[in-house]
């Protein structure tokens, strides 16, 4: 497979709306793509197109309710990409449409799997906190991607490596506060609709405070499990790990977070039932991975040691890194999609495109405007 180019840097600034238009003018193509993706995926369901944007525009009540700005940014998207409202909403909710669309036996396959860590400052040799993510998804996301920039008048200035038209995904702002996320599932999934999950982790970094952030993760409903990984650059993490109506907490050890797709906190375990395994049988062993290659350096980690972390091939292709291969249930192809490293007191962050093919990094700096760009390197 050719190696990919660099995702695009799109730039925003400016109301709600007014950034959405940016925004969708900028990624217009990208952003057709995705939905024309995800809208093929679902209707192989046999779900009508007429089903399809009446899911999508059911959530539109719950996004109003918690912020009624990003009702405006995803209108702003779609008259910028020249698509419908309930496109947009679509790609802010695809997690959550792709199971509620089609909940068929088919349905269980599409895992949105990742493999996350945090280094806190003091296990870095540097003194700097570095947050890092694998993202393993779907191998046409490469051609989707984009890292955006929003330049706020009220509030930090955010980065984010998401996909074309949606909110937010992996990123930091300006106040040093950073996120990831990865697939969780148990069987109290889908019982009431709630916030999409895109739509949180951009309300996070959309916070000065990290009270503030952590709030909107802990208190937010949501219509599925998901862990999400929040830290602040002088040296606070805490992963969480929410089902739809409770949050389970997870403190670093020996400076270290390291989180795949299943449920480690032992009060969580007790309370409900993990049916995501049966799907991801590598988890078990992929953050076991990562920690074990990073405890040896604690106080002395690197970049580079973070990197060669998640570049792990053990038991390839259901490795940390992953080509291109099928599903567990050989019907879904997944790959990691994009290696993502952070340092947020540096405002910088680290793409590379298909990291098990082609280990080639492009830099993204949150500088200020003037000074703002990206570079290439290698690993």
């Amino acid at each position: 497979m050719a190696a990919p180019v660099e995702c695009p840097t799109i730039e925003v600034s400016g109301a709600p709306r007014e950034q959405g238009r940016q925004y969708g003018e900028q990624a217009a193509a990208r952003i057709r793509l995705g939905v024309q993706h995800y809208t093929d995926q679902i209707r192989k369901k046999n779900v009508s197109q007429a089903v399809i944007e009446e899911t999508a525009l059911g959530f539109e009540s719950q996004v109003a309710a918690f912020d009624a700005n990003y009702v405006e940014e995803m209108h702003g998207i779609a008259e910028g990409a020249g698509v419908n409202f309930a496109s947009v909403m679509l790609l802010n909710a695809r997690t959550e449409l792709l199971k509620l669309a089609g909940r068929t036996e088919a349905s269980r396959e599409l895992h949105d799997e990742c493999t996350g860590l945090v280094v806190l400052p003091k296990a870095s040799k540097e003194g700097a906190l570095i947050h890092a993510q694998n993202w393993d998804w779907k191998t046409e996301c490469v051609d989707t991607a984009v890292v955006l920039k929003i330049r706020n008048e009220d509030g930090p200035d955010i980065i984010t490596f998401t996909e074309a038209g949606v909110l937010a995904r992996f990123g930091f702002n300006t106040a040093g506060i950073s996120i990831t996320g990865n697939y969780l599932e148990c069987e109290r999934d889908y019982r009431r609709l709630g916030v999409p999950l895109a739509l949180i982790r951009r309300k996070v970094l959309e916070q000065d405070l990290l009270g503030r952030a952590m709030h909107a993760v802990y208190t937010t409903p949501k219509s599925a499990s998901n862990n999400i990984i929040v830290t602040q650059s002088e040296g606070i993490a805490i992963d969480f790990e929410c089902v739809p109506d409770e949050t389970f907490m997870i403190q670093p050890q020996d400076g270290l977070i390291v989180h795949a797709n299943h449920f480690q906190s032992p009060i969580a375990l007790s309370k409900l039932t993990d049916t995501g395994i049966a799907n991801m049988p590598d988890s078990l062993y992929r953050d076991t991975r990562v920690r074990e290659s990073l405890e040896p350096h604690v106080g002395q980690i690197t970049v580079d040691h973070v990197k060669m972390a998640l570049f792990d091939d053990y038991q390839s292709p259901w490795s940390v890194c992953r080509p291109p291969r099928p599903s567990f249930s050989g019907n879904n192809q997944s790959v990691t999609v994009a290696m993502i490293v952070m340092q947020p007191a540096k405002a910088i962050m680290d793409v590379a495109l298909l990291p098990a093919l082609h280990r080639n990094f492009t830099r993204y700096n949150l500088a200020p405007k003037d000074v703002a760009g990206s570079t290439r390197s290698a690993a």
